[in-house]
């Protein structure tokens, strides 16, 4: 056997998770970019065909190649599909890092990419964003001027969130104590995008914790935890993301550190992977990550609900979102916390497994694959009827909330702690 390719020697000490593919096809229909392009190179299993040929000496990285890596979502889809037991996901992360390290994109790509992290993983220049946003925000109501932009700016507006939530939102309390006896005491992360236009999901995160006994700590200095960056190859940074927050919170004492992002707790869970190769930082890692959990986790290990639900008689429509789902395996807490609710009736939604389009910041750089899911997973829920559409996922709100005006249509959209914390307090959504 040769020796790895230069561009893939970092793959080589995951080579025995690359060997657990038997190349079996099952993830091929639960793939978006599969489904969508239809060409095996853009599968999981054609992707891991290539690490291999890497790792052997076979191949070294190309253009061509990266393309095909770059139309993965990294939902995790295929981790679920998978009768083997591959872990995709640190497989796709070390690939994309290696792509990052080995490969010069363009250069449009690496101005692009460049603006994004300058800006979404720090809350105070999102702030200093959100004025411009309020122009793009009303850009929309004129599809003729829209058409007019190139497909990047079109799909920046599309996709903006609303900018009035920036003003709105406020800092989270750094401790609100339990209502009755405390039953938990959690840390909680803020986020970045969450904290500043999601500011109200936060509000409401924190509530509800409080009424079901939690004491919550939320540490004013926390930053980001890494996950766009991880995502997206950038391991440097995610690493520095991921140490100053290991260090805020192991000064909290908590029980469990809450995370309502979808894609942070994703992250966050998979720390001990990040720093695998770091005796400084492993352990510490591995104890931060075994912390980790999403809040519906936390609700619904509480056991029987301690705060009161007034009725909601509402058709709800809940979207898995993949790195809940699929990425950590937490599916049936969402469901069993609406039903809860007096009144609320979960409706059931066609391919349900099948990412939104969202998937960190894969619909800011692949809009159209991105857009055609969109697209697909807004008709599947709107076949479902539902008064209102739950999720757990900042990303997901935005991108089906994009697909649904694409349709001109306006739907609600909400996190799954938006209806129960307005069932606890007895107020309308």
């Amino acid at each position: 056997m040769s020796a790895p390719s230069p561009s893939f020697a970092s793959l080589a000490p995951l080579e025995p998770l690359i060997d657990k593919c038997v190349h079996c096809g099952f993830c091929l229909p639960t793939c978006p970019s599969y489904i969508v392009l239809g060409q095996e190179m853009d599968s999981p299993r054609g992707r891991i065909y290539v690490m291999k040929a890497g790792v052997d000496g076979r191949t070294t990285m190309n253009e061509g190649m990266v393309g095909h890596f770059d139309t993965c979502l990294g939902c995790m889809a295929c981790e679920t599909a998978c009768p083997s037991g591959v872990r995709y996901a640190p497989l796709i992360e070390e690939t994309r890092a290696a792509i990052e390290h080995h490969h010069r994109r363009p250069i449009g790509e690496r101005i692009f990419r460049n603006l994004l992290f300058w800006a979404l993983p720090y809350p105070r220049r999102l702030r200093q964003l959100a004025k411009p946003l309020g122009l793009v925000n009303i850009l929309r109501r004129y599809p003729r001027l829209l058409g007019l932009l190139p497909l990047r700016l079109r799909n920046l507006v599309a996709l903006a969130p609303d900018a009035s939530r920036a003003d709105e939102a406020k800092d989270t309390p750094e401790t609100t104590p339990a209502a009755g006896a405390t039953r938990l005491r959690v840390g909680f992360v803020t986020g970045c995008v969450q904290r500043v236009f999601f500011g109200h999901v936060n509000d409401a995160t924190v509530r509800v914790l409080s009424a079901e006994g939690c004491e919550v700590l939320a540490p004013a200095q926390q930053g980001c935890c890494g996950a766009l960056a991880l995502h997206a190859g950038r391991d440097a940074e995610a690493r520095a993301f991921a140490r100053e927050l290991i260090r805020t919170f192991e000064q909290t004492n908590v029980d469990a550190i809450v995370v309502n992002a979808a894609g942070c707790g994703s992250s966050m869970k998979s720390y001990g992977d990040l720093f695998r190769a770091d005796p400084e930082w492993a352990e510490r890692a591995r104890m931060f990550a075994e912390k980790v959990r999403d809040v519906t986790e936390v609700l619904s290990g509480l056991g029987s609900p301690q705060a009161p639900r007034a009725r909601m008689d509402l058709r709800v429509a809940y979207h898995d979102a993949c790195h809940l789902g699929h990425a950590q395996g937490v599916r049936q807490q969402p469901r069993d916390l609406l039903k809860t609710i007096p009144g609320v009736t979960l409706v059931p939604v066609a391919e349900s497994d099948i990412c939104c389009g969202s998937a960190g910041i894969f619909n800011l750089v692949q809009p159209e694959m991105a857009a055609q899911l969109g697209q697909r997973k807004a008709s599947r829920i709107a076949d479902a009827q539902p008064d209102i559409i739950a999720t757990t996922n900042p990303g997901c709100m935005l991108q089906i909330g994009a697909a649904f005006r694409a349709a001109g249509q306006d739907r609600p959209i909400v996190h799954v702690v938006e209806i129960l914390d307005a069932s606890i307090r007895g107020v309308d959504l």
